[in-house]
């Protein structure tokens, strides 16, 4: 097997790993067919992309390890990890839209495996990042 197979098998293995946990879920949340997109977007990243997205994901955390000293979501850090998680969703899904954005920082908040991702560090990462998303996209 030569490196672009096995690029495009992990990309394949990511994609059911994330159907196997939160399919469901993400399907009544956003509908079928923005998952069924988002999926094929990913499929159809190249290498690349691929790096930049798991580069987007590691700043995320990193801004938001570092708002987290301070806890406060309206911080030049926070708004920072959520402007880099606007970044990271765009190229994930190909678009932006804020409300969209908004849900998902919430479904964070709410599902334990989400919030695990984002408080395995520090707890209470996940509310920050929700509520810093919240204002980046003016929810109240």
């Amino acid at each position: 097997m030569n490196d672009k197979e096995k690029f495009e098998g992990s990309k394949d293995k990511l994609v059911q790993d994330n159907e196997d946990k939160f399919g469901v879920e993400i399907r009544e949340k956003y509908g079928k067919d923005i998952v069924e997109k988002s999926n094929e977007r990913f499929k159809n990243m190249t290498q690349e992309d691929f790096i930049k997205l798991n580069e987007l994901g590691s700043q995320i955390k990193f801004y938001l390890g570092q708002a987290m000293k301070h806890r406060d979501p309206t911080s030049d850090l926070a708004q920072k990890a959520a402007e880099l998680h606007k970044e990271w969703i765009t190229m994930s899904w190909g678009t932006y839209d804020k409300e969209a954005h908004a849900n998902l920082a919430q479904m964070y908040v709410d599902d334990e495996n989400f919030k695990k991702y984002y408080d395995d560090e520090v707890e209470g990462a996940a509310v920050l990042l929700r509520d810093a998303i919240f204002i980046y996209t003016g929810r109240k």
